[in-house]
């Protein structure tokens, strides 16, 4: 076993561990019986919302590939796309180590449709650089318009909470400008990275805010069945929430996520309602891109096998001979 697959086991190891601890700490003073009610008293027009915020943020995931695609100059249709896209994230998001297991999900289909192992790692690689960018954006309106909910978790002045989402904002024009002004390519230190067009920057930035904007609106709409929340503090308890599960590497931020939205909404984050967005969000795409992934893996295998060269008569004849 090398260092790497180590420390990569490890990391997997104290991520499930410390998800664990979280969720204890979060449903133990719940018994199942109030658990399951907390999610029964969520009026079925909120879980219909959020269901609907829910597939508006995966619809703008398949955006992030797409961006990707046209990155590296491949003309590969967008059902293609969203295919191999949905089937990477909803299990991606669930297992954990999103951007391994992802980018491994990819290779398989983009490969099969005639990418190489460059390219691929170029489209996860843009993928991510979107996820980074929409989650800026968020995170400096939220810091700017919200500061005083960020500063009570962050233990920060507002003033200081105002300036770092300021900085979020300008690090994404700073991103559209080099996109704009920058073609040949970024140097730092010994990595190399060629700055995309800023027409395909512009999207990123577009598609990743609008993403985490629906994700923020699908939390939001779980909570708000049993509390007056409004969408900033929703949005915050987000944000917040994804820079702890950057920090933690914990499975799908199991465990990370809910103690941090619950930790910023208080009272106002039922039991129910984490549940409910949990599911809402990684076990329902998560039960579809499975079975999907097993068809398309056959339909793969039975395209492969029927693509292979028949033999010929004479070779036929020879076979019966011997």
């Amino acid at each position: 076993m090398t260092k790497k697959q180590f420390f990569t086991y490890l990391m997997l190891v104290v991520g499930f561990g410390l998800a664990a601890w979280l969720l204890y700490q979060v449903f133990r003073e719940h018994s199942f019986s109030e658990i399951v009610q907390s999610v029964r008293d969520i009026p079925a027009a909120n879980l219909a919302l959020a269901l609907l915020f829910a597939f508006g943020s995966y619809l703008c995931l398949t955006g992030f590939d797409w961006c990707g695609v046209r990155y590296v100059k491949n003309d590969l249709p967008y059902p293609k796309i969203a295919l191999a896209s949905f089937i990477a994230l909803s299990i991606g998001q669930s297992v954990g180590m999103s951007g391994l297991s992802s980018g491994a999900l990819r290779y398989r289909y983009y490969a099969h449709w005639g990418m190489t192992t460059e390219d691929v790692a170029k489209i996860v690689l843009l993928s991510g650089v979107t996820v980074g960018l929409g989650m800026a954006v968020l995170a400096g309106i939220v810091m700017v318009v919200n500061p005083q909910d960020a500063a009570a978790v962050l233990r920060l002045r507002q003033e200081v909470v105002i300036t770092i989402g300021a900085g979020c904002l300008l690090a994404t024009a700073l991103y559209i400008a080099l996109a704009a002004f920058l073609r040949a390519p970024l140097k730092i230190r010994s990595w190399t990275f060629q700055m995309p067009t800023w027409k395909i920057a512009v999207a990123q930035v577009v598609i990743g805010t609008i993403n985490f904007a629906f994700v923020s609106a699908c939390l939001r709409e779980v909570m708000a069945a049993g509390a007056d929340v409004s969408y900033l503090k929703a949005a915050t308890a987000f944000v917040l929430a994804n820079v702890a599960i950057l920090i933690t590497h914990a499975p799908g931020g199991l465990g990370v996520l809910e103690a941090t939205v619950r930790h910023v909404m208080g009272d106002q984050a039922s039991i129910g309602s984490l549940v409910a967005f949990r599911v809402i969000y990684f076990f329902i795409p998560l039960f579809i891109g499975l079975p999907l992934s097993l068809v398309v893996e056959a339909i793969f295998r039975a395209t492969k096998s029927g693509s292979r060269p028949q033999p010929n008569g004479d070779q036929r004849a020879a076979v019966s001979a011997g």
